[in-house]
């Protein structure tokens, strides 16, 4: 099925407060024309180098935001354009991100992860660490980022309830934490495989690949 059917097949099955960010990586430029011919203006890559070069060749009004593991060595060359950074994992990074929007003269938005997944591989705060850094002093002095949201990504599994679980912990930290983050409106939870479920565990924003572009190769 072709990208712009896929497409209209999502969006038409997600409520209106739900954005859609299409997951692009590895994905090529004529594939994501053809999704943005379609009315697709979100797009997410893992690799800040692939997403950097997509910009500068791809339509200026396109919103690219950042989904993988960002090393901070590499938060300078995103700096001038993403315009979300879905995956941030410490407050080492924060402070990268926060240093190189100052020296671009703009305000980066970023989701913090939460690790909810009983697997090992998932970065993310946990609840504690989350609460301690938020209200630190340091954490106070980042005047070029704003806390948009939280993310986080559920166990890979066929187990719906535990799934669902992970999803209700996470929601349940963005309510407490909204209280103290006054410009929260995201929680990114969802993938190609488990954004139903996420969507209605509260999610406000999903990221599905696969069920657009095809599986990668």
């Amino acid at each position: 099925m072709p990208i712009a059917e896929n497409l209209k097949k999502i969006k038409s099955s997600l409520p209106p407060h739900v954005a859609l960010v299409a997951v692009s990586k590895t994905k090529s430029n004529p594939d994501i024309l053809e999704a943005y011919t379609a009315g697709q203006r979100i797009f997410g890559e893992n690799k800040i180098q692939e997403m950097t070069r997509k910009w500068s060749d791809l339509p200026k009004d396109i919103e690219w935001h950042m989904i993988g593991h960002v090393q901070s060595n590499k938060v300078k060359y995103m700096a001038p354009f993403v315009s979300l950074v879905h995956g941030v994992d410490s407050l080492k990074l924060l402070k990268e991100i926060n240093k190189q929007a100052g020296k671009q003269k703009r305000n980066i938005p970023c989701l913090l992860q939460i690790h909810i997944a009983e697997e090992e591989s998932k970065f993310g705060f946990n609840e504690k660490e989350l609460l301690q850094m938020v209200h630190s002093g340091i954490f106070k002095t980042l005047e070029h980022i704003t806390i948009k949201g939280l993310m986080g990504m559920a166990t890979f599994t066929d187990d719906e309830t535990q799934i669902r679980k992970e999803f209700k912990n996470l929601k349940s930290v963005y309510q407490k934490l909204k209280e103290t983050l006054k410009h929260m409106t995201i929680l990114s939870m969802g993938m190609s495989g488990d954004y139903k479920i996420a969507i209605e565990e509260g999610s406000t924003m999903v990221r599905i690949g696969s069920s657009i572009f095809g599986v990668r190769t």
